[in-house]
């Protein structure tokens, strides 16, 4: 039986993505998988790369750059088609620039297996340096939550319990913990799972979709578990920062579409105005600065 099916998305990231299939095709342990690259346009040879030095992977060359929940879904929706035995146990979401050692994949599959309850786990990401990747284990984003990191306050208590609530930087990043979400950059989500909460949402364009998919796991009583035990490398954001503006507009646009979808039918007004014109502020702030840097880095370049 097949234990896991692999999928990557990648935009421009060639040299990454060899790494890191190296990686994969480099897994110890008895575990039967499969790969699934789909390549969102890239410009940089990456789909020849995958052809040329992994014939065994499947590729699937986007038509389109529809963001990352569209490419996503177009290697779930083909495992989901399958019938009979010829679909996974597992499902893994892996970004093109991480690097998996040669025990990961093994650790984490012996790891939900020992956790039936675990619709999703994620492993600890670090950075090359060393530094842990915040982003691997989070709450949902609510009013309060919201609201904290709005603040600033999550960045200037980080070991406060009520304050740090995004990204629990009070928890030891080594220990394990149920938690509302881990990140779409490795996340391994269970196949019965998956056949429930279905395909990701395509409204999202390249973040929070990973955060709504755990939130509909949840919603389906499943928990989702953050294994500080298996370490995996995170470059992260190479294919984002190609386009940094775009990468900060929907950074904050898909804040919106996630307090709209989950939140704001059931938070009073005031609180709701106050949420949403922060997120706006935020974002145009963001968005500025990046015009800002921009225009600078090409008049040093000019």
């Amino acid at each position: 039986m097949l234990d896991l099916s692999i999928v990557i998305v990648n935009y421009n990231v060639k040299d990454l993505l060899r790494d890191c299939l190296q990686s994969i095709y480099d897994s110890e342990g008895d575990l039967h998988f499969e790969t699934f690259v789909v390549d969102n346009r890239s410009i940089d040879g990456s789909a020849e790369m995958v052809r040329d030095l992994f014939p065994q992977a499947h590729l699937i060359v986007s038509p389109v750059n529809g963001g990352y929940a569209y490419a996503n879904n177009l290697a779930l929706a083909n495992i989901l088609q399958r019938s009979g035995q010829e679909f996974p146990r597992y499902v893994l979401l892996l970004n093109p620039d991480t690097v998996v050692s040669p025990t990961a994949l093994k650790q984490m599959i012996d790891f939900m297996d020992a956790h039936e309850h675990a619709g999703a786990a994620g492993p600890k990401l670090v950075r090359p340096d060393g530094k842990l990747d915040l982003a691997c284990r989070r709450s949902f984003p609510s009013p309060e939550v919201s609201f904290y990191r709005m603040l600033g306050l999550s960045k200037a208590f980080p070991c406060h319990r009520r304050f740090a609530q995004y990204n629990l930087t009070y928890l030891d990043s080594n220990g394990v913990y149920e938690v509302d979400s881990v990140v779409g950059a490795f996340m391994l989500v269970r196949y019965s799972a998956l056949s429930q909460v279905g395909l990701l949402d395509e409204d999202f364009f390249m973040y929070g979709e990973d955060i709504d998919w755990a939130y509909r796991i949840k919603q389906r009583g499943w928990s989702v578990l953050y294994n500080g035990q298996v370490t995996v490398t995170h470059y992260k954001g190479e294919s984002s920062k190609q386009h940094s503006i775009k990468s900060s507009f929907e950074f904050y646009r898909a804040m919106l579409v996630f307090y709209h979808k989950h939140y704001a039918r059931t938070t009073y007004f005031p609180i709701n105005w106050l949420v949403i014109s922060a997120i706006y502020l935020r974002g145009a702030t963001a968005v500025a600065q990046g015009f800002v840097r921009a225009r600078v880095s090409r008049r040093v370049f000019q």
